[in-house]
């Protein structure tokens, strides 16, 4: 009999640039970044965020983004759960200072509230979940827009109070590091589209790599500073199901609402995902940008919602393809039975998806019947 062998998860459930987050926090925090290191690494860090929005002008298409234009009710949806609904929910944490939560990681708490969705993961989940991808497209490219000018204003707004000390010059350095690199990379994206389209990849780990710059510049003067000891582990604990508590009300918001709204079920689930998540990729930038030496901790409720968001969202994609699955077969697909039989059609036509989902269906083609006939020959040749 053999012995079982061990075998790591082909899949871990923790993102691996979330790991690769958390190892640049180690590093951060056994080798912070003092004296001169310290200034290389604040002038390389907002190079990073430069390029970083730089490159986010030069992909954004202007035509995709007006042609979704057309689609407003879906995308006017999106943003109000974005830039509405969820700093509502934040502004209504504040009654957990501080028996809950600190103020520091309030602040951090409310600046996740105000930061643009995410694009790919958005996506990505829409596509598994078999709903309007192409929605989801405009969707997210539309917040991470919008959030650009909308975010730096909110912030100026309501994290005032949270002792954030927003002023003038904080947003003259949004306009000049955030704003100015975004307007030149779409007025370049005629002559750079075609390179930027070739080496997509390479450009993939310049995002990553200058993310994780910014983050280890932030946290490096966070331990300079020692702003890590106003922290306990039963406050990060109770972060943690602060924002369970805030993911689980803004999928009840976005998901019933848009029910409640009229919109299709594969709208319903672009506006799920579009609207419920917040991106890593945008808000760390700029709040290395608007809080500065204070980044570390006002970024760490960031970090933590977007794991807890993918690990959710992927189990809530894989329900709503589930569904979708049943529904197929409510309306008469087969579903193979345990002699391996393929796929057959004994009922009416399925319920033809919305032209934005990833997979679209039909009556059943001449295509599904040799499937069927072969996999019926094979069990006979091996009774």
């Amino acid at each position: 009999m053999r012995r079982p062998v061990f075998r790591l998860p082909s899949r871990l459930p923790v993102d691996g640039y979330i790991l690769a987050l958390l190892g640049t926090v180690a590093l951060a925090a056994l080798l912070p970044a003092r004296g001169p290191a310290a200034t290389v690494a604040d002038g390389a860090s907002t190079g990073a965020v430069a390029l970083l929005f730089f490159l986010y002008g030069a992909r954004l298409s202007t035509r995709e983004a007006m042609d979704g234009l057309r689609h407003w009710r879906l995308h006017l949806a999106t943003l109000a759960c974005t830039f509405v609904v969820f700093p509502v929910f934040g502004l209504a944490a504040r009654g957990l200072v501080p028996y809950v939560l600190p103020p520091n990681l309030y602040t951090g708490l409310l600046f996740l509230c105000l930061v643009p969705s995410t694009v790919q993961s958005s996506i990505a989940f829409t596509s598994i979940a078999r709903g309007n991808v192409a929605a989801a497209i405009c969707a997210g490219s539309f917040s991470s827009l919008v959030g650009i000018v909308l975010t730096p204003l909110l912030a100026g707004l309501v994290l005032h109070g949270a002792g954030a000390g927003f002023s003038a010059h904080s947003l003259v350095s949004v306009a000049c590091q955030l704003l100015l690199p975004f307007v030149a990379g779409q007025l370049l994206r005629r002559w750079i589209a075609g390179f930027l389209a070739r080496h997509r990849k390479v450009l993939g780990r310049v995002d990553r790599g200058s993310i994780l710059l910014v983050v280890y510049a932030a946290f490096s003067a966070g331990m300079v500073q020692g702003i890590w000891h106003q922290v306990s582990p039963l406050r990060l604990l109770c972060l943690a199901a602060v924002e369970a508590v805030l993911l689980a009300a803004m999928l009840t918001v976005t998901s019933y609402g848009s029910k409640r709204l009229g919109f299709p079920r594969a709208d319903r689930i672009a506006i799920t995902f579009a609207g419920s998540k917040k991106s890593l990729a945008a808000g760390l930038p700029m709040a290395s940008v608007l809080f500065g030496a204070q980044a570390g901790l006002a970024v760490l409720p960031l970090m933590l919602f977007h794991q807890m968001q993918l690990m959710v969202c992927a189990v809530l994609a894989k329900r709503y393809a589930a569904r979708a699955d049943a529904a197929e077969a409510a309306e008469g697909v087969e579903v193979p039975d345990a002699a391996g039989s393929g796929r057959g059609q004994s009922g009416p036509p399925p319920v033809t998806r919305s032209s934005g989902s990833p997979r679209t269906s039909g009556p059943a083609t001449g295509a599904s019947v040799p499937r069927t006939r072969e996999s019926s020959e094979s069990v006979r040749a091996r009774r």
